[in-house]
């Protein structure tokens, strides 16, 4: 920014847009994933990258859409992959995603359910809780107080 903008007090526009939103048209996400259009529209047939239409069925590419074009690229580049293996690796990491989020919700459920049990088991255990009582018999024997007979009351008749 130019010092003289700065002292009027203009500041430089920013438009933030959501990563998975459509905004660049095929020619621009072609440059930015440096590759002809006709590989992106390859890839498309290809259920590699599946770009939004605009209203008029224009593609337009995602800041992600990107990305995945590279990360494409780079597979098929530098590891030397065909397309059927780049399918084949996005289908497994797309499974492994899968697979992590399954684990980290069957994690929360554990947790949870380790939560309930100690609280069970801590309710259970101060039901049980056991005190030295009087028994019948002059005995200090360890008994529920629950079950224990007060030494004070007479037994009903029968």
């Amino acid at each position: 920014m130019s010092e003289q903008a700065r002292t009027r007090g203009v500041r430089p526009s920013r438009i933030d847009v959501a990563l998975d939103r459509g905004v660049f048209m095929i020619s621009v996400a072609a440059e930015l994933a440096e590759m002809h259009p006709q590989t992106l529209r390859m890839y498309e047939a290809r259920g590699l990258i599946e770009p939004s239409r605009s209203p008029k069925g224009t593609r337009l590419y995602s800041q992600d859409d990107v990305e995945r074009l590279r990360r494409i690229q780079q597979m098929t580049a530098e590891l030397g992959l065909n397309l059927a293996g780049v399918e084949r690796v996005l289908e497994l990491e797309r499974e492994l995603d899968q697979a992590h989020e399954r684990l980290a919700r069957l994690e929360q459920e554990a947790e949870r359910a380790r939560d309930e049990m100690a609280a069970e088991l801590d309710r259970l255990r101060r039901s049980f809780s056991a005190d030295i009582v009087p028994y019948a018999g002059g005995s200090t024997a360890l008994v529920r107080s629950a079950d224990a007979r007060s030494p004070f009351r007479r037994p009903k008749p029968r």
